[in-house]
């Protein structure tokens, strides 16, 4: 089961979808990254998902707990989820500008 598992992961890591964002303009859009730091997250490798997007594991969580809160109508769910998401757009915006000062959004 595990060779199986290594080898569906190796050809999902060669059927990424391409960005139309850089296949348009040639440079990463905030979003690049994802799809890669999902996959070695996969792959079990936390410290290179998160190089690779630091708002993935972050966007997980709350995936996971919107479909609890869905589920359990928690009392201040919808407020946990609004705080998040603005907390998760504060790390994206603050990964992008690190790759545009370290002039990383062309690979």
């Amino acid at each position: 089961m595990d060779r199986q598992l290594h080898n569906f992961l190796d050809w999902l890591g060669h059927h990424l979808f391409a960005c139309p964002f850089k296949t348009h303009f040639g440079f990463d859009c905030p979003g690049c990254g994802f799809q890669r730091s999902v996959l070695s997250l996969l792959k079990g490798d936390l410290l290179e998902s998160f190089k690779l997007y630091p708002a993935t594991i972050p966007l997980l969580f709350i995936f996971i707990y919107t479909i609890v809160h869905l589920r359990m109508d928690l009392k201040i769910g919808a407020q946990v989820i609004k705080i998040a998401f603005a907390g998760v757009a504060v790390i994206i915006l603050i990964n992008y500008i690190y790759k545009i000062y370290n002039h990383q959004l062309i690979s």
